[in-house]
């Protein structure tokens, strides 16, 4: 494991508290080690800490529904959890890599001590994050992992991901998965994660069916994968696609908008990724076969405690018990977490028991029977 490089900045000194990252793993239940800062995790009395650092917390895009409804909302009550006192600057690119470009550049003249980067574009974004660490600001890598010396990287296994979503779609092919034929509506190009979850779809799916189209999708926009699926209708024919890879939510609800207005009945099987509320929703009506839940307050919680340990210039060593290689031969601190697929069998044993929906969020009267049919009601 990477050593974490020292901060270069000024800090105000005092008493430094070296238990700190393992008690912030504790709270992530990432290690197990007995330490009276667990109390304070817990809620009790909070020691002492000598410095209250400034997090920059930059999210890619609006149109991904997780980012503002659960990624910034969890980060922000961890830290606040993990840091009384430590403020969260906040901004969101809008999709945009020159917006992005210059809220990296504001938060360093701002001051803060540790910025968390979701890239818009991992390679475009590696100045910036050269930048950073030329000014001494350590970056932690958010879900996706940025080019540059990142400091530390939180996520899920890609790879594993395309596997589970590549794996459900041949379950719900059936016989049509020998030998059938399928369309591929990918993620954006510039994503790295993107790459990883095609390249473990086709681990499960080469050799297996055939791919009458694969698409790219730039910036994961759900219109772009709408007009690229009524392409597909129309070179391949509305009668001959057995299943719809799509990488991720966003991409699912295109793709499945595009097959209702050519008039595909029934739908082909569609997979999906995050887990948005819409797409439950349209796996209980049957439209979508699954998504896949990546658990996001573990995520999030592990971006806040990496941190508010670099913040106050701690090392990682327990707080990320991995290491992801970055494309360059360097290895960073990563926390790399399960993801877990959903289909209608399986909503109420994840999302609902998790707590990221309640049944009454889920069961609005449009969805009444599709939810008393998988159970989720009585």
């Amino acid at each position: 494991m990477l050593p974490v490089v020292p901060l270069r900045r000024r800090r105000r000194r005092g008493r430094r508290r070296p238990a700190v990252a393992a008690a912030l793993s504790l709270s992530l239940a990432l290690a197990a080690c007995g330490t009276a800062d667990q109390a304070y995790l817990d809620g009790g009395p909070r020691p002492e800490t000598e410095f209250t650092p400034r997090i920059g917390l930059l999210l890619p895009d609006t149109h991904t529904a997780r980012w503002e409804t659960f990624d910034r909302p969890l980060f922000e009550a961890k830290v606040l959890q993990l840091c009384p006192g430590c403020g969260v600057e906040y901004a969101n690119a809008q999709g945009g890599v020159a917006t992005q470009k210059a809220q990296v550049e504001s938060m360093i003249t701002k001051g803060v001590d540790v910025l968390v980067l979701d890239p818009v574009d991992a390679r475009a974004l590696s100045s910036s994050v050269r930048k950073a660490d030329r000014a001494g600001v350590p970056v932690v890598s958010y879900d996706r992992l940025a080019e540059g010396p990142v400091s530390g990287y939180v996520s899920f296994d890609g790879r594993q991901i395309g596997r589970l979503q590549g794996k459900a779609l041949l379950t719900a092919m059936g016989p049509a998965a020998d030998g059938g034929q399928i369309v591929m509506v990918n993620g954006d190009p510039a994503d790295p994660n993107a790459a990883a979850l095609e390249r473990g779809a086709l681990d499960v799916l080469r050799g297996k069916v055939r791919i009458g189209k694969s698409y790219d999708t730039e910036r994961w926009r759900p219109e772009i994968a709408h007009t690229d699926m009524t392409g597909a209708v129309a070179a391949l024919g509305a009668g001959n696609i057995d299943g719809v890879y799509a990488a991720n939510d966003g991409l699912a609800g295109g793709v499945i908008a595009s097959m209702k207005a050519n008039f595909i009945r029934p739908l082909p099987p569609v997979t999906g990724q995050d887990a948005d509320l819409s797409a439950i929703r349209r796996i209980l009506l049957g439209e979508q076969y699954m998504t896949v839940y990546k658990p996001f307050g573990p995520q999030a919680e592990a971006a806040a405690a990496m941190a508010v340990a670099l913040g106050r210039g701690d090392p990682l060593d327990a707080v990320a018990p991995h290491v992801a290689g970055d494309g360059t031969g360097r290895r960073v601190p990563a926390v790399l977490l399960t993801p877990v697929p959903v289909t209608a069998a399986t909503i109420k044993d994840t999302v609902v028991r998790d707590g990221m929906y309640t049944v009454a969020r889920i069961c609005t009267p449009e969805y009444a029977s599709a939810c008393a049919e998988a159970g989720l009601t009585v």
